[in-house]
């Protein structure tokens, strides 16, 4: 409570001063200081939020928070590190082609106003707007019990794929869609075939786009807890395989705040995740840009 009391006296602060000094620069025009307050806002919300957790988790880290083996002594969240990797790389890997090659059909060779179009982008709409935790039920439903998969890294890989499919779908069809038509038209020209020219002129100028929304599929799949818990289970193990039980690291600090005895650790595991986001979208960031200069 009073660590949120400073954080809004802090910010408060800084509004009236911004106020302050555009004032007395006769520059205090309205649209810019809602601007500026919206902007110190939002990223003094997430700086104070990630100050917060990294203060709060640093305490409690230690070595024994890095074992393969989990004890209810060491509450390890090596296994969940482990873990996530994995399903992050699955998820994408089952995810990113499908919805990728979605986007190209409907923007490169579906006919305008067509059904099949209209029926696709509405499903895919429909799918972004469900809640994780509908998904969760329907992967217990038919990945577990149906196909008998079990609780297992199957299941909840196939589960976060199709959860993640309509946002891959939409993004990558707006990056398609503003490739300007004259590149297009250039390479037709040239003697270019259709095929030839999405992926050898569409798609490098489209990359940046589709990478933002990997970027943002895999901050989902990372942070996801509703849709794993009916589908991943929560076993502190370290999988040994792809029909093993296992549990992420939002899933793990999930796990440990709810019991109530590891606060601390669950702050720490936080901190970590925190971590994982930014050295994931770091590499897909990296990987995005070695990919754009091969194909330029």
């Amino acid at each position: 409570m009073i660590t949120a009391l400073k954080i809004i006296f802090v910010l408060a602060a800084i509004l009236i001063a911004s106020a302050l000094y555009l004032k007395k620069r006769n520059e205090l025009n309205p649209y810019r200081y809602f601007s500026l307050v919206s902007i110190i806002f939002t990223f003094g919300s997430l700086i104070s939020i990630v100050v917060y957790i990294i203060t709060m988790g640093i305490p409690h880290i230690n070595t024994q928070m890095f074992s393969l083996e989990y004890t209810t002594d060491n509450v390890t969240m090596l296994p969940s590190i482990i873990t996530t990797l994995i399903v992050v790389v699955l998820g994408i890997l089952i995810a990113a082609p499908v919805g990728i090659f979605t986007a190209i059909y409907l923007v490169e060779y579906a006919k305008s106003g067509s059904k099949v179009v209209e029926v696709i982008r509405l499903a895919a709409e429909t799918l972004q707007g469900i809640p994780s935790i509908v998904y969760g039920l329907f992967g217990m439903l038919f990945f577990v019990n149906r196909i008998n998969l079990g609780y297992s890294i199957l299941s909840g890989v196939f589960t976060i794929s199709i959860m993640i499919l309509p946002l891959i779908i939409r993004s990558t069809e707006e990056a398609l869609k503003s490739v300007d038509n004259s590149l297009r038209e250039a390479s037709f020209g040239l003697g270019a075939g259709k095929l030839r020219t999405i992926f050898k002129v569409v798609l490098p100028v489209a990359i940046p786009g589709i990478l933002a929304g990997v970027v943002l599929a895999v901050g989902r799949i990372v942070g996801e807890t509703a849709c794993l818990i009916y589908t991943l289970g929560t076993a502190t193990s370290l999988p040994k395989g792809l029909f093993s039980s296992s549990r992420t690291l939002a899933l793990h600090m999930y796990m440990l705040s709810s019991e109530g005895l590891y606060v601390g650790e669950a702050y720490a595991s936080a901190m970590v995740l925190l971590l994982v986001v930014v050295l994931l979208n770091f590499i897909a960031t990296k990987i995005g840009n070695k990919i754009s200069e091969v194909e330029v």
